[in-house]
């Protein structure tokens, strides 16, 4: 692409200080002079990417490591140690991903604004108080320095390092020379912060002050009825002994009188317009926060087919995790050889030494996330409001642990101070006038890497889910596993917390007593799984683990899951019993939507009741025949479903008015989406009826062709007239990878997808979220497994560098390249051969 030419690089270089002052928490405009540098500057960034071949040092290594680099510019990895291969595994991701490693481990410590200045307070205060650097530096002081898990850790230190201190000036990674930082020493406890990252991105979602805000506005019956039960349809991930969902679209109670108890506690927490202070995004305003919320949806889908529903006889597996969409990319792709220890390759988050998504020559795996409640609070009464130094608990008077945390800027200034507390459940933080306290799973874990490096040795699907369920705490995942003997298993696996008298996650506590505490968790036996299913296939995406009416002890509320990509899903493994990795290869970007297929008739059949009673607007006309003529998928090329989606947007702003508090405009809590089920049920639900106007009871079809009309003219608004210029899918909702600074000219072009909301390719781009597939897999497994896999982007770091978008446009287009599996240096062919590394001490 022209960008990576030297002249373009002038050209950014030379444009930089307008984009530069548009960036959130990248500091002042850098010296332009130094940039221009021939010897130091951009230019320098656009040569010497992957030389043919190369050598290094790395201190520690017991013998040479032989790394080759396939032309798809993965490093293999052959080692005669699997701490030498670990080693090796430094060096080569931060060869390509130096700045990246930083600044997620930074993210994860709380010290942003030490290498990106003060604009990234908020998120460094938020980390801390939280208590994520604490929890990492104390499972780093309890670590047996003689153990396993530290010797992997020092040993991917140790080839960070050994490649940072190669580098000159020149040679720093052109967001280094943007900010003016160099790297800093990578140290094992970084790799704890990077974990406890991943936790709050995949099991942060604490919804108690949702439900206490919308018990104030209309109820405690009808807020439980949202925000305290499970989803209205069941699909879960541990199969049910049924052959289709089970559906229980009853009618909603109605808006009730508020409870004054829940609005006085409201008021306490200082929290009648925003969120717990501890909720992510809690700096947003109201409308941002529920957007950016719910485009965030980590939509990740895996599935396996047994050897009986494929069409070769063999086991299948696919998988698509979905997060946010940046340059570099979160994984990197490796493969590691230690004869007679291990083979295995996949995909790497940079900054964690090991392989989290991928293959053996046994079996291979997938990930989603469980979703599961793992965030509790109780209310603590303090010996002084403003400066405690204890807590009350079973009628005594507690110490507070206290930790004071400085912010530094980037050049070392301090630049504000905090005072977090601890209780024993875990940190304590001033919400209006109360004090709560938090436990969460993540602040807990810390030994997840011994489980991947015992569950890779294993031979079966059934021992990997047993070595990772050993040691894997949090975030909790639905890992699911195919082998080459026909095995497929999955399992939610991580600690799910078994609350005081068998309760539910959504109250907040009374902290004054032990009683209240978690009493345990769910024993293995315990966690949702299933092996060998009778029905011969399996299928998570971020749906309920386990259906209630089997097994009712407490994982989370509807708002914790997703039903929609799960019904699709099931839905077309069900329709073909001769499976083929294509046409696994193919749901991936499957535009088929279960969501638009059970909306998209009621908004069109409002539109039409409507009309028939009279309504003459032309837009709902144009609308409903819009509507009408789209096939409700969601293909690049498709001009019905930006109406959909905007209509359904519409659709959500009028119709939880109730939960507006009096003298606002926004709505603090929303239900989630799968409530639509039971409301377009019931056309005469109280809830349908718009209590911001007057003289009008607003029923079912009146407020859907309302949202339909609104959405039809706001279209019109922003892309102009449908016959003139068609709202075509791709060209309005494109996927959109961003450089992780957010800087346009390292950031890629739009790019038009098949794939929306509810399907399995739920992409969403826009200016306050973009995520989508972060990686897709495909595997057979054969006596050699075969494997398929890509992601968005490419293996460098370097915008300068051709593998920095070369997996893009294979991405986009739903193909997948064939993954390189050698078992030995030799195995590789010359015209398969990139690049060659050799490491020695």
């Amino acid at each position: 692409m022209a960008r990576f030419t030297p002249v373009a690089v002038l050209s950014l270089a030379a444009g930089l200080g307008a984009t530069w002052l548009g960036v959130r928490g990248v500091g002042e405009v850098p010296p332009l002079g130094a940039l221009l540098s021939p010897a130091v500057g951009l230019w320098i960034n656009t040569t010497g990417d992957l030389p043919a071949q190369a050598s290094a040092n790395i201190p520690g290594l017991t013998d040479a490591v032989d790394i080759r680099y396939d032309t798809r510019s993965v490093p293999h990895i052959f080692a005669k140690t699997d701490l030498d291969a670990v080693r090796a595994l430094g060096y080569v991701v931060a060869r390509d991903r130096l700045f990246q490693l930083e600044l997620q481990a930074r993210a994860g410590e709380g010290t942003l604004t030490e290498l990106v200045g003060d604009v990234a307070l908020p998120a460094d205060q938020e980390t801390r108080h939280l208590g994520m650097p604490r929890s990492a530096e104390a499972r780093m002081t309890a670590m047996d320095t003689t153990g396993m898990l530290y010797g992997i850790l020092r040993a991917y230190a140790d080839g960070i390092n050994a490649y940072r201190t190669s580098l000159s000036t020149a040679q720093l990674p052109v967001e280094y020379k943007l900010l003016q930082k160099t790297p800093r020493e990578w140290l094992p406890v970084h790799s704890m912060h990077l974990l406890n990252r991943m936790g709050y991105t995949l099991a942060h979602s604490p919804l108690e002050l949702d439900l206490l805000q919308a018990r104030a506005l209309v109820g405690d019956s009808a807020a439980r009825a949202f925000w305290d039960s499970s989803s209205p349809v069941q699909e879960p991930i541990q199969p049910a002994p049924r052959s289709a969902s089970r559906e229980a679209l009853a009618s909603l109670p109605a808006p009730g009188t508020p409870d004054s108890a829940a609005a006085r506690m409201v008021a306490a927490l200082g929290a009648q317009s925003g969120p717990l202070l501890w909720t992510r995004d809690a700096t947003l305003p109201v409308n941002q926060r529920a957007d950016v919320q719910q485009e965030r949806a980590f939509a990740s889908n895996n599935w396996a087919v047994s050897p009986s529903r494929s069409a070769n006889g063999l086991a299948l597996l696919a998988g698509d995790p979905h997060l946010e969409l940046t340059l570099p990319s979160i994984w990197y792709e490796v493969h590691l050889v230690v004869p007679g220890v291990m083979d295995v390759g996949g995909v790497t988050i940079p900054g964690l030494p090991g392989v989290t998504i991928g293959y053996t020559r046994s079996f291979a795996w997938s990930f989603t996330n469980t979703g599961a409640d793992v965030m509790d609070f109780w209310r603590e009464t303090v010996n002084d409001a403003a400066r405690p130094t204890t807590y009350e608990l079973d009628g005594a008077q507690q110490p507070l642990e206290t930790r004071v945390e400085q912010y530094r800027d980037k050049s070392g200034r301090v630049i504000a101070t905090d005072t977090v507390y601890f209780t024993h459940r875990g940190p304590m933080r001033k919400q209006g006038s109360e004090w709560l306290s938090m436990r969460w799973t993540v602040l807990e874990a810390g030994s997840e890497l011994l489980g991947f490096y015992q569950g890779m040795r294993s031979a079966t699907a059934e021992g990997f889910l047993d070595s990772l369920a050993t040691y894997y705490q949090a975030p909790a995942q639905n890992m699911i596993v195919a082998d080459t003997a026909g095995t497929i298993a999955i399992r939610s696996t991580g600690r799910h917390p078994i609350r005081a008298n068998r309760g539910r996650g959504t109250e907040i506590l009374d902290g004054r007593t032990r009683a209240n505490d978690w009493m345990g968790f769910r024993t293995i036996a315990q966690y949702p799984q299933s092996v060998r299913p009778a029905q011969g296939y399996l299928a998570s995406a971020n749906q309920e683990p386990i259906d209630p009416q089997y097994d009712s002890l407490y994982l989370g509320t509807d708002p914790h899951y997703e039903i929609w990509r799960a019904l699709q899903i099931n839905r077309l493994l069900r329709a073909d019993s001769s499976m083929t990795p294509d046409k696994m290869r193919q749901f991936h970007t499957n535009p088929g939507s279960v969501r638009a297929d059970r909306l998209a008739p009621a908004l069109v059949a409002a539109a039409k009741a409507r009309i028939a009673q009279g309504d003459t607007s032309k837009s709902l006309a144009a609308a409903e025949a819009m509507l009408s003529a789209w096939d409700r998928r969601y293909t690049r090329d498709n001009t019905g479903a930006r109406l959909f989606e905007t209509a359904l947007g519409r659709v959500v702003m009028l119709l939880w008015d109730e939960f507006i508090p009096t003298g606002k405009d926004a709505a603090l809590v929303r239900p989630s989406e799968s409530r639509l089920l039971q409301l377009v049920a019931d056309s005469g639900s109280a809830w349908w009826d718009d209590r911001r106007t007057t003289g009008v009871r607003e029923d079912r079809d009146m407020l859907l062709a309302r949202a339909l009309v609104a959405a039809y003219d706001t279209l019109v608004v922003d892309f102009g007239d449908p016959a003139k210029t068609p709202w075509t899918w791709g060209t309005v909702s494109p996927a959109k990878p961003r450089h992780l600074l957010r800087l346009d000219g390292f950031s890629a072009p739009n790019m038009p997808i098949d794939g929306g909301r509810g399907t399995l390719n739920p992409s969403v781009g826009s200016r306050f979220a973009n995520f989508g597939a972060s990686w897709r897999m495909v595997a057979e497994m054969d006596a050699q497994p075969r494997i398929m896999g890509v992601y968005p982007g490419g293996q460098s770091g370097n915008p300068a560098s051709p593998r920095y978008l070369d997996r893009l446009a294979m991405w986009g287009n739903g193909q997948l390249d064939s993954v390189r599996t050698p078992r030995t240096p030799a195995d590789l062919s010359a015209r398969d051969l990139r690049a060659t590394l050799t490491l020695t001490r």
